[in-house]
């Protein structure tokens, strides 16, 4: 895969706060995938490249976000407390979004939003709050952190999770029966929280890649 566009430090101007991402544009792109990172992680987690490497072979774009500035990441390794402020990390995600058309690489693809673990809340908010989202994605997500939007949910959602992560296995099946639109739940056989077991995390990228391209590839 040649990217058209690679930026590791790509500077995020929203209305109140700049943040940084990881921007990755193959040639011919069908559509930009924006991600957003779980508890404590960041745009250089191992596991969100991973997937986002598959994506960009597939001709999706990726965009990984910090939602928070390294002052707040300082904060939140101390306390633990904005990994779960899901309005704050659904006000930023959105603010990425509604600022992606600014981008010359980006203006016209169809958007995506890939959310890992708190991230997924996120990612459900920002879907209802923009519409236009295409398609979501959810790997050992909370979408519990969005509960009281997920009748609002219109867009495609997939939720990914480990077989063998039974708490967040609950919480997901009880989010997908309350997802307004169309909606599917893949277990990974064997898999913990972090699909670390070998295979898993390649199962949880294909997974994506497909959900993503029949919904942004139209």
């Amino acid at each position: 895969m040649v990217a058209q566009v690679r930026d590791d430090a790509l500077l995020l101007p929203l209305p109140q706060v700049s943040l940084v991402g990881s921007l990755v544009v193959p040639a011919d792109p069908v559509g930009i995938v924006l991600f957003a990172h779980g508890s404590g992680s960041s745009r250089f987690s191992p596991r969100n490249r991973y997937v986002a490497q598959v994506l960009n072979e597939a001709r999706l774009a990726t965009l990984l976000a910090d939602l928070l500035t390294p002052a707040e990441e300082a904060v939140d390794a101390r306390t633990g407390h904005l990994r779960f402020d899901i309005v704050l990390l659904a006000e930023r995600l959105t603010g990425i979004v509604d600022w992606m058309p600014s981008h010359p690489a980006l203006a016209a693809l169809p958007v995506g939003l890939f959310g890992a673990s708190t991230g997924a809340g996120a990612a459900l908010r920002t879907a209802v709050a923009r519409p236009h989202v295409a398609a979501v994605v959810s790997r050992g997500g909370r979408p519990d952190l969005a509960e009281p939007y997920l009748p609002q949910v219109r867009v495609p959602v997939l939720l990914i999770v480990g077989g063998a992560d039974l708490p967040v296995l609950a919480l997901n099946r009880e989010a997908l029966a309350r997802l307004g639109g169309e909606a599917r739940l893949e277990v990974v056989p064997g898999a913990t929280h972090l699909f670390e077991e070998p295979g898993a995390l390649e199962q949880v990228a294909v997974l994506a890649r497909d959900w993503f391209l029949r919904w942004l590839a139209t």
